[in-house]
């Protein structure tokens, strides 16, 4: 081990990197980037207030969005498999509500264009996307279900 370490240290020398100068180097690009990242991620308040002022064009993406990552899905795990996964009797019904939600929310966009309603279809949509994600975790949805009734219970 120790003749691995003084090889290295001979290649960082004659590359002309000293041995404490790479750490500090990763760090700072790392923290640069992040930087960068979260500058470039962030809506501004204008930005926000056109998303929510204009849901037809976001729930259009969304939507795609979301029909992508069903594709994206059917291709890691084959189309057979997810059709076979998504018809299983324990989310059946959950797939309905999302690829219903799917429809509607495209219906809504680009045939109604009415906003309110589109927007309506997106918070269907992403209500029925939880729901259909955690259909796939074991008792999540019973869990998920127990704490909402606790939490809006309004018996004392």
């Amino acid at each position: 081990m120790e003749k691995m370490n003084l090889a290295f240290e001979k290649v960082k020398m004659l590359v002309g990197m000293e041995a404490d100068d790479e750490p500090a180097a990763e760090e700072e690009s790392s923290f640069a980037f992040m930087d960068d990242f979260n500058r470039n991620c962030t809506l501004s308040t204008k930005q926000s207030i056109l998303v929510f002022f204009n849901p037809i064009k976001f729930g259009i993406t969304f939507t795609f969005g979301n029909l992508l990552s069903l594709g994206s899905t059917a291709f890691l795990i084959g189309p057979k498999r997810q059709v076979t996964m998504m018809l299983d009797p324990v989310r059946i019904y959950a797939t309905a509500m999302y690829l219903a939600s799917l429809i509607v929310a495209l219906f809504c966009a680009l045939y109604v264009h009415n906003k309110l309603l589109t927007l309506l279809a997106i918070l269907l949509e992403f209500g029925a996307l939880i729901w259909y994600s955690l259909s796939y975790i074991p008792f999540a949805r019973s869990m998920v279900s127990k704490v909402m009734v606790a939490c809006f219970d309004t018996e004392f």
